[in-house]
């Protein structure tokens, strides 16, 4: 097991405060590998455990707790990654990413939602919903290199220990990482033009007006949607900005009349929600490129739904 320092270096404090305040890094780390924050709260849940089944010898052995903990969590999310692509071949649909709400709008509902802020994965571009997709087509290896190394700025020598291969193969796996991630992403547009976009498809959908959603949408937009057997929807992503346009003006007509979209940050990007008697029960998740949607994903499956809701 390693005992190295991460980036910093240095002994750490052995202090029950100080052990416990490395959560939020570690929650950070696994949802990032998992694209699930539920996933991700067990895993470091299993790393504290392991921890705290040390004695007090072993645990005084270790030379930098914090080290200690990302290690055992990145592998256990290594081995939670193997274990995903069984059960996701299973899965009914499209598998997407769990959404996250902006850090202010956890429901006070949520256990731990004020009271404990370590729970909350702090939202930059490594966890907007076009990055976490693309990692969904990396191999397990691929993923724990890539995110230790170019997001957590861990060294190879490390990331190697973690994955149990060579430095040289982990610089190879962040490398093939790094390649679909650049082939796969839009170039971001700037955050305002995003929301405009996204405050547009809004109106024109509630209006449903088809031709000003055909115009905002790229010729080559997909639209993908995630139920998991437990929420209607469509099982197979629309290929074609006016396919998705008259099949968004479809939804439209089916809409309850006591549904409504508002404007919401997902994943640290424009999003909306779909909220019916009060709950949310559609996030959707967008991909802009140029003055174009290039991507929606629309998560229906309440389990993925529990960052956003009270229950």
């Amino acid at each position: 097991m390693s005992t190295r320092s991460g980036p910093g270096g240095g002994r750490r404090d052995l202090g029950l405060d100080a052990v416990r305040s490395e959560r939020r890094q570690l929650i950070n780390l696994a949802y990032r590998l998992l694209g699930s924050l539920a996933d991700a709260e067990d895993a470091v849940q299993e790393t504290y455990a392991r921890w705290y089944g040390l004695s007090a010898q072993q645990r005084e052995a270790i030379e930098n707790p914090a080290a200690w903990l990302t290690t055992v969590a990145s592998r256990i999310c290594l081995d939670l990654l193997g274990s995903a692509r069984a059960r996701r071949e299973r899965y009914v649909g499209e598998w997407i990413p769990e959404p996250l709400p902006d850090p202010g709008e956890w429901p006070a509902g949520r256990p731990g939602a004020t009271a404990d802020p370590a729970d909350r994965v702090t939202l930059d571009e490594s966890v907007s919903m076009a990055f976490l997709v693309v990692l969904e087509s990396m191999t397990p290896a691929e993923r724990v290199a890539f995110i230790l190394h170019d997001v957590f700025g861990y060294p190879f020598a490390e990331v190697a220990e973690i994955v149990g291969r060579t430095p040289a193969a982990c610089r190879q796996l962040a490398s093939s990482a790094r390649r679909r991630v650049h082939a796969a992403q839009a170039p971001p547009a700037p955050a305002a033009a995003q929301a405009g976009l996204v405050r547009a498809f809004k109106q024109a959908w509630e209006a449903k007006d088809i031709g000003a959603l055909i115009g905002l949408l790229d010729p080559d937009a997909t639209a993908t949607a995630d139920g998991g057997g437990r929420a209607l929807t469509f099982l197979i992503p629309i290929e074609g900005g006016e396919q998705i346009a008259r099949a968004w003006v479809e939804i439209a007509n089916r809409r309850p009349a006591n549904m409504t979209f508002l404007e919401r940050t997902v994943n640290g990007q424009p999003g909306l929600v779909a909220v019916q008697d009060g709950v949310i029960v559609t996030v959707f998740a967008f991909e802009v490129a140029g003055d174009r949607i290039k991507h929606i994903w629309a998560v229906r499956n309440p389990e993925k739904l529990r960052p956003w809701t009270t229950g």
